[in-house]
């Protein structure tokens, strides 16, 4: 059975209204406090930051989302596809809906992604970034786009196909389940930490009892990941001025150009409050592993966050 897996701690579901539907969330602590943005990787939801969240400072409040088609979160209409603009839309949605003047972000993978964008185009409204294990597009990007308009659209319009014919995706049973989200680009996620994903990303089956689907968005597999050329890279990080950490894992996929890592690292190392860190551990440490970075951001939240700023909810 797939089950809850909320700590003891005051949490509350929301769902904030957007043109396509609503984006679900989770809020974490205190109402009067305005909450740091907590945003997930590609395929992922907001679960993932469930046992990171409960390590993290109490008097402080977090918002972990749900991206569009990811978790309980609305699809996109059909006929449209996934892309970072999507998902920056959501987060100046959200930021709207509250009213926020700034925002606090926190983001693993394509969420780390999302926040350097937003840190970057609104550097005056952004008063904090914590990126996890991704730290900016890629961009070895010939290679990713042509297989991208090779493959990945033709696959993207299948997946709206089925869609709109409203049928059902295969069906598994929880150990198939657990074999499958631990598989591909997810196999370092632990048996005891699958189940924070399965919460929100599976529906029991309606033909089959004792059986469940993914739910999310079958766009999402096929959706193109961020990238952007090398040069307009460069620009991006110089013009980020917030506190911003980078907490990179000792095991990553080796997509990343590294000559091109290190020149954007160079120059976000120009911002007197950029701090990078490598930890121990694989590319969902914060899920597998949450103490070995908790103390590294809860360090970082306490010299930088303020401690009592409003919010509307």
């Amino acid at each position: 059975m797939i089950q809850s897996n909320d700590i003891e701690r005051q949490v509350e579901e929301l769902k904030i209204n957007v043109p396509w539907g609503h984006i679900a969330c989770k809020w974490w602590g205190p109402k009067a406090v305005r909450p740091i943005l907590c945003i997930h990787g590609w395929q992922d939801n907001s679960a993932s930051f469930d046992p990171l969240i409960i390590q993290l400072p109490d008097h402080l409040s977090y918002l972990a989302i749900d991206l569009p088609g990811h978790g309980l979160s609305s699809r996109i209409p059909d006929g449209m596809f996934y892309s970072i603009e999507v998902y920056f839309t959501s987060v100046m949605l959200i930021c709207d809906y509250f009213q926020w003047e700034k925002v606090s972000l926190l983001g693993h993978s394509l969420g780390s992604v999302i926040s350097f964008y937003y840190a970057s185009i609104f550097p005056d409204k952004c008063d904090l970034v914590i990126g996890l294990d991704t730290l900016k597009p890629y961009s070895n990007i010939f290679k990713l786009i042509q297989k991208h308009f090779n493959s990945g659209l033709r696959k993207s319009l299948e997946a709206d196909s089925r869609n709109r014919e409203k049928r059902e995706p295969p069906s598994y049973t929880y150990k198939e389940l657990l074999a499958k989200i631990k598989s591909g680009i997810f196999m370092e996620i632990r048996d005891d930490s699958a189940p924070y994903l399965l919460q929100r990303s599976v529906l029991p089956s309606t033909s089959e009892p004792s059986k469940y689907f993914f739910a999310r968005d079958g766009r999402l597999r096929s959706s193109p990941i961020p990238m952007m050329d090398q040069n307009m890279l460069v620009l991006f990080a110089g013009n980020i001025t917030s506190p911003y950490c980078f907490i990179k894992s000792s095991v990553r996929a080796r997509v990343e150009n590294q000559a091109h890592y290190n020149e954007v690292v160079d120059i976000m190392r120009k911002n007197p409050y950029f701090e990078i860190y490598s930890v121990e551990g694989d590319h969902h440490v914060h899920l597998n592993e949450p103490t070995k970075v908790s103390g590294i951001m809860t360090e970082f939240i306490e010299k930088y966050r303020p401690k009592k700023v409003s919010s509307k909810l």
